[in-house]
């Protein structure tokens, strides 16, 4: 886990391309779009980003993502799916550069799990409208569809104001991480050497500027399955342990949990996420 050491527990669990509000962007396949860290925030112990799903509008209430393990409650417990929690929480939003352009504050905590991904959606207490009105800005957008191997990819964290950039080299049929166990995870190639405070990050398709992926987690000293050591385990159950690899959990799957006006309905068809 790619987070600042916090507490009596070192959860080192792994935070951009704007889109505009209510269209997706349409960019060329083959021509890279520029990615900075618009749309970017920063966390007290993470990174994170105002998100859209493809049908938000700009009057809904804006949507800010980040890793499960950064939950300021504490990390959910194996099972456990939060939904609707109170939450006061502010995030620096950053601008095109990396410079503080102001807070934005959390009314809720519309879901957050540590259960087959690695996920917190905080809703807002303002709309994206607003935040464009106010600073500028635009949510990046999460893609609808499953990443592809071999794309190549952006980490961008509003912790540390920087850029990480690599491809994707594969996924993970399944990644254990202490209690924890995340399901398709992304794994990165070797130059995406994401560290501590980079957790939640947004990962940028370089392509298209949309967001496929959240930045978690990485193997940091080998060992096997342990907190800050995560192991691959394939269909058949073989584990194996990658020194140096880090990774994230695919995004994609939450634009298929959020009908209109940005409201998480877990009952909608296809559908998988974790329910409480």
């Amino acid at each position: 886990m790619k987070k600042p050491l916090l507490g009596v527990m070192a959860a080192t669990l792994l935070g951009a391309a704007s889109a505009l509000v209510g269209a997706a962007p349409a960019q060329a396949a083959t021509a890279a779009v520029t990615v900075n860290f618009a749309g970017t925030v920063a966390l007290s112990d993470c990174s994170g980003s105002v998100v859209r799903m493809p049908n938000s509008q700009a009057t809904d209430p804006a949507l800010v993502l980040t890793n499960g393990h950064c939950l300021e409650t504490g990390m959910p417990g194996p099972g456990e799916v939060i939904v609707d929690q109170p939450s006061n929480r502010s995030f620096t939003l950053l601008s095109a550069s990396g410079g503080r352009l102001g807070t934005l504050r959390a009314g809720k905590v519309a879901y957050a799990t540590m259960t087959d991904t690695d996920v917190t959606l905080y809703q807002l207490s303002t709309s994206y409208a607003s935040i464009k009105s106010r600073y500028g800005i635009s949510p990046l957008t999460i893609s609808p569809n499953h990443p592809v191997a071999g794309t190549s990819i952006k980490v961008v964290s509003g912790y540390w104001k920087t850029t990480y950039s690599c491809s994707i080299d594969g996924f993970v049929n399944q990644l254990d991480e202490g209690d924890w166990v995340w399901k398709d995870s992304v794994r990165y190639t070797s130059t995406c050497n994401t560290i501590g405070g980079t957790s939640g990050s947004p990962v940028i398709d370089t392509s298209t500027g949309l967001l496929v992926a959240v930045n978690n987690t990485g193997n940091e000293d080998g060992e096997t399955c342990t907190v800050n050591n995560p192991c691959e385990v394939d269909a058949n159950g073989h584990v194996t342990v990658h020194q140096g690899t880090n990774y994230a959990e695919e995004t994609y799957l939450l634009t298929r949990c959020f009908a209109a006006g940005n409201k998480l309905d877990l009952t909608l068809a296809g559908c998988t996420l974790p329910r409480p």
